[in-house]
């Protein structure tokens, strides 16, 4: 970096030359500040223009299947394709858990909050175990060893320490601690308004902020996951968020549709709520025939409220994205240098903020109003850049497979209590299916231990349960 750098900086020019100087060396963590600024004056354009271009509609019916009214044969068939994959040692598990609970009111890992369970787990141990389930499953239904499910774990600069040793401190969970490997994702400077500047959170340091999930396809080839992955014989990924009280880790009937379908990128997805639910919607923009997810801000009210022609109960586009993903680690392997070296993949979006930071005087605000933007890569960004015949999209229900962590309660939805009773509500499901005797209203937990998805429950027939016991 040369000391025309600094113009691209908010208040660079009330520093001192020693400051200039740390500074300038900081700056050499990034690259160049001038391609920088044109890469936000897009992504401020970008955020300005309307998706009117996108001709929206339905995923075609080859690329989808539902879990909801698909047949047992096929149901049964994508199982034991899955549990086959990670019986064979060709699975991986890919865990975003950068975020901390700051709007639950705690300052650490998201992973680590606990809902109010009977047993007091934690997201971190609830998903532990089952992946030390699966295995064991995969282990009986091949009569093979104990396979080992890899579980890579994109940390973020606030979360990395706490995460890593609430792992080391609860035992890794009872799983291998080489079977966790923990990386970190990236940062993107923030910058003013106009997004001509970057702005500073000290007179040396830039102010910096996670560059959002679309960061991981440039952490797992920064921290070398991808040649992790092929060292290890992995074929297979499954990759969801930290913050779903029900997620099917490493779900076998999952990775087995997508296997039997032989597509590179799969998602799950569940049926929208109503239409005003503010949820993203996997579609197919039918102007490039590729897929793509849709922000329910961009979406008219007329297409959000049509429903199915011959189902007047369905809303025609329901397939509500809950970021979890299937991907072959050929397709990765192929794809990443190509999506992280280009805005025509992964484009930066930008949120306003306050941000505390110096100002044009050398000063140190915290702002009362938005006074600049971080920037943002989604994901599912690169979903167009897939073709439509190796894209697959799961619809399950979401009573047994999602339930967010998103708010502290006293809100409508997605709070701990609402993923404690979701939860609770599921395992004694499974009870009562079984056999097993419960009060009206009374609730237990079922440990993913003791089952993954409701087998192995036979012996709590004809047995009473009371409100809180744990199986």
């Amino acid at each position: 970096m040369t000391t025309d750098s600094l113009s691209f900086i908010q208040g660079s020019e009330t520093l001192t030359t020693s400051e200039q100087a740390s500074l300038l060396e900081n700056l050499s963590k990034i690259e160049d500040a001038n391609v920088l600024v044109q890469n936000v004056s897009k992504a401020i354009s970008l955020s300005a223009s309307a998706s009117s271009a996108r001709e929206l509609t339905q995923l075609p019916t080859s690329s989808c299947a539902s879990t909801l009214d698909a047949d047992v044969e096929s149901k049964a068939h994508w199982r034991n394709t899955g549990l086959k994959a990670i019986a064979d040692n060709q699975v991986a598990v890919l865990l975003m858990a950068g975020g901390q609970g700051t709007r639950l009111g705690s300052s650490d890992p998201k992973g680590c909050y606990n809902v109010g369970l009977p047993s007091s787990k934690c997201l971190f141990e609830v998903q532990s175990e089952k992946i030390l389930k699966i295995q064991q499953l995969a282990a009986k239904e091949f009569n093979t060893e104990i396979p080992t499910l890899p579980w890579y774990i994109m940390t973020s600069e606030p979360t990395r320490k706490a995460t890593e040793s609430y792992f080391i401190k609860n035992n890794w969970f009872g799983l291998k601690s080489n079977q966790v490997t923990f990386f970190n994702q990236g940062t993107l400077p923030c910058f003013n308004l106009d997004g001509s500047k970057m702005l500073l959170s000290s007179k040396t340091e830039l102010s910096n902020a996670p560059d959002g999930n679309g960061g991981l396809y440039k952490a797992i080839q920064a921290n070398g996951i991808l040649d992790d992955l092929k060292a290890k014989g992995i074929k297979h990924i499954h990759m969801y968020c930290v913050d779903n009280a029900l997620v099917k880790v490493a779900d076998p009937t999952f990775l087995g549709f997508a296997i039997d379908k032989k597509f590179d990128v799969a998602t799950k997805v569940v049926r929208k709520r109503d239409a005003k639910e503010s949820v993203g919607l996997i579609v197919l923009d039918s102007k490039i025939n590729k897929p793509c997810v849709i922000e329910y801000s961009e979406i008219s009210e007329e297409l959000a409220n049509k429903t199915e022609p011959e189902d007047a109960n369905k809303l025609f586009l329901r397939a509500a994205n809950i970021v979890n993903h299937y991907y072959s680690v050929d397709l990765l392997s192929e794809m990443v240098p190509k999506w992280i070296s280009s805005q025509e993949y992964l484009p930066f979006h930008i949120a306003k903020k306050k941000i505390p930071s110096i100002n044009d005087q050398g000063e140190f605000v915290k702002p009362t109003e938005p006074n600049g933007i971080k920037l943002e890569q989604f994901i599912f960004d690169v979903f167009p850049s897939i073709e439509l015949n190796k894209f697959g999209c799961l619809e399950v229900e979401r009573t047994e497979e999602f339930s967010p962590l998103k708010n502290a309660d006293g809100a409508k939805n997605d709070t701990p209590t609402t993923c404690r009773q979701d939860y609770l509500a599921l395992g004694t499901k499974w009870v009562k299916e079984n056999g097993g005797i419960i009060e009206d209203g009374s609730f237990v937990e079922v440990s993913g231990l003791t089952s993954y998805n409701g087998e192995g429950l036979e012996f709590v027939k004809g047995k009473k349960f009371n409100n809180g016991d744990k199986l």
